[in-house]
C-alpha cells in the first residue's frame, strides 16, 4: 500500500512538470517566435516552415527602429504616463482599499459592491462619456488625459481591501487608543505591512498600462504625445508594407522594461499573489 502510494505520488509530480512544462512552452513559443523573427531578414520572416533560430541574426532591424520613428521619445511619454498612473493608483487603491476594510460607515457594503460592479462595464462603452470629460477639463490631445482618466480602479481596491481584511484589527484600535487618526494609523501601521500587496499592484499596473493602446488611439492626437504601443504603429508603414522583422524589433524593445521590472520585483510580486495563502 505504501509502495503503491508512493508511485501514484511520483506519477503526479512527474505528470505536473510535464503539465508545466507544455503550458510554458505554449506561453514562451510566440515571445521566442517574436525575438528570432526580430533578427531576420524580411525575406527570412515568411519562410516556411518557420525557422526558430535564425542561423545569420540581423540586428539592423534594431537600427531601423531608431531611423524610422523617435522610439526615444515615445519611450519617454511612456515612461511618464506610466509611472504617474502606477503612484496615482497605488495611492488611491490603497487608501480606498484600506477604508473599506478597516474603517465602518453607512452603506460600506453597498457602495463597495457598487464599485466592484464597475468591473464588469466594458471600457469601451464609456469612452465617449471620458473622452467629452477629458476634453472639458482642457486636457485633450495631452498625456494627463491617460493619467487623470486612470487614477481610479476598483481592482486595485478589491486586491488591497483584501489584503487589508487579513491584517489584525487590534494593531488599528491600539493605536487610535493612544490617539492616532485613522490616517496615521494607515501609514504607520498598515500601510508598511502590506509592502507585498502594494509591489504587486504596482507590477500589474505598470504592465497593464506600458501595453495600453486603446486609450491613448482616443486621445492622442500628436505624434509627439504618442506612447510607445501607439508609436510603434508607424512602423508597419503605408497600408501595413513595412517590415515584420523590424515591426517585431520594436515590439521587441518595448516589452523589454516589463520583462525586466518582473525579474527585479517577482519576489515581490510572488509574496503578494500568495500572501493569502498563508495566513
Amino acid at each position: 500500500m505504501t509502495e503503491s502510494t508512493g508511485t501514484l505520488a511520483r506519477i503526479g509530480r512527474i505528470s505536473g512538470v510535464v503539465v508545466l512544462v507544455v503550458a510554458a512552452m505554449i506561453a514562451l513559443g510566440p515571445l521566442l517566435w517574436t525575438v528570432t523573427t526580430s533578427l531576420r531578414t524580411p525575406a527570412e520572416a515568411f519562410s516556411n516552415p518557420p525557422q526558430w533560430i535564425p542561423l545569420h541574426p540581423d540586428f539592423s532591424n534594431y537600427a531601423a527602429v531608431f531611423d524610422r520613428i523617435p522610439i526615444g521619445r515615445f519611450f519617454f511619454n511612456s515612461v511618464v504616463v506610466t509611472g504617474l498612473i502606477v503612484i496615482g493608483q497605488t495611492i488611491t487603491c490603497t487608501l480606498s482599499g484600506y477604508a473599506f476594510a478597516m474603517i465602518s460607515f453607512p452603506g460600506r457594503s453597498v457602495i463597495f459592491g457598487i464599485f466592484l460592479a464597475t468591473m464588469m462595464v466594458p471600457l469601451q462603452t464609456i469612452i465617449i462619456p471620458v473622452f467629452v470629460i477629458i476634453r472639458y477639463l482642457g486636457l485633450s490631445d495631452s498625456p494627463l488625459s491617460l493619467v487623470v482618466s486612470a487614477l481610479g480602479s476598483a481592482f486595485g481596491t478589491f486586491l488591497m481591501r483584501q489584503y487589508f481584511m487579513q491584517m489584525p484589527r487590534e494593531l488599528g484600535e491600539a493605536a487610535r487608543i493612544d490617539g492616532a487618526g485613522h490616517f496615521q494609523t494607515f501609514l504607520m501601521i498598515y500601510a508598511k505591512m502590506a509592502g507585498p500587496a502594494i509591489a504587486t499592484l504596482a507590477i500589474l499596473n505598470f504592465s497593464g498600462f506600458w501595453a495600453e493602446f486603446y486609450r491613448p488611439l482616443i486621445f492622442l492626437q500628436s505624434q509627439d504625445n504618442f506612447t510607445l504601443p501607439l508609436g510603434l504603429v508607424g512602423l508597419q508603414g503605408n497600408l501595413g508594407t513595412g517590415s515584420i522583422s523590424v515591426v517585431l524589433a520594436g515590439v521587441v524593445l518595448a516589452i523589454l522594461p516589463s520583462v525586466l521590472l518582473f525579474i527585479v520585483a517577482q519576489r515581490y510580486f510572488i509574496a503578494g499573489i500568495t500572501a493569502g495563502a498563508s495566513r
